[in-house]
Parts: structure tokens; sequence; C-alpha cells
């Protein structure tokens, strides 16, 4: 797991990549699954779709979440797929929720017929300009990286060979 965060202009970065043990076609039909979200996201997050979305991801799909920004605190969330290239990438943009900014490219690589290479890529800026990146900008860089190495633990799990 290779795991980078950085930050330029308010801007947060935060790059990914994983390899699965599951072919492209397996980790293309799990991840497209919104559903599927609830099972890779850490308990911790208090994470959950509120809208019944349809089985498959599409370009221009409404989902709605709760998820515990803050201890204590909760926060509606709302994303639309803007983008979608089959067995390539989606991303997912906020449309209203706990970020000034969200946006978070999903890739995935063909390795093998065993093997693909999962690469996530989310900018995200904190509300409130340089008053909410003081106040909260280092406990939520911290909370989106640990998201990520968690999902990582969580998938090697899943798709152990």
């Amino acid at each position: 797991m290779k795991i980078n965060l950085t930050k330029q202009s308010g801007i947060y970065t935060l790059t990914s990549e994983q390899i699965l043990p599951i072919s492209l076609e397996k980790a293309w039909e799990f991840f497209t699954v919104p559903m599927n979200l609830d099972k890779i996201t850490p308990k911790e997050m208090d994470f959950k779709i509120t809208n019944n979305p349809p089985p498959k991801t599409y370009k221009g799909q409404i989902i709605t979440y709760k998820i515990g920004v803050l201890p204590l605190i909760k926060s509606n969330w709302i994303t639309e797929i803007t983008h979608l290239e089959d067995h390539q990438f989606f991303v997912d943009e906020q449309r209203f929720g706990p970020y000034a900014m969200w946006h978070h490219e999903h890739h995935f690589e063909k390795i093998s017929e065993t093997e693909t290479k999962m690469k996530d890529i989310v900018n995200f800026k904190m509300p409130f300009g340089i008053l909410g990146d003081l106040l909260a900008g280092y406990f939520v860089k911290n909370k989106v990286k640990f998201i990520f190495e968690s999902r990582h633990t969580i998938l090697e799990k899943t798709f152990k060979p």
C-alpha cells in the first residue's frame, strides 16, 4: 500500500495505491456497487448510505450518506458520479456536505488475469477557509488518511486469496 497526502493552495490531495488479488472484472463489479461502500468504510466513521441507489454505478448517479465527521457530530453528504469510463475509472464529487470541495477519482488497471491495481486520488478542501483549516484541518486530513489505511486492511481481508 502506498498513501501520500500533500497540500497546495489550500487543497489537500491524497493518493492511495493498492494491488488487489482479483481480476479487473471482479474489482470493477465490486467497486461499482454503491452499497459496498458500507463494507469498506471503517466502523468508526459511523457511515450510512441514506438513499436507495441502484445496484450499479452510473454517470449522474446521486448517493446520499450520513457520516461522522467529528466526535459526536454527523453530517449529511451528497455526492454525484460525474465521470465513468467502464473498467477504467469513475469520479465522485460532493454536491453538499462537510467539505468545501471533494473530488474523488477511482482508477483501476489490469496487472494480470488475477491482479488489479486500484488507485484513488482525492482532492478536498476544508470549509470556512483558513479558519476551517486551522481548527479542523489537521484532524480531518488524518481522518481521511485513516479511512484509506483502514480500507486497505479491509480489502486485504475481503479479497484474501
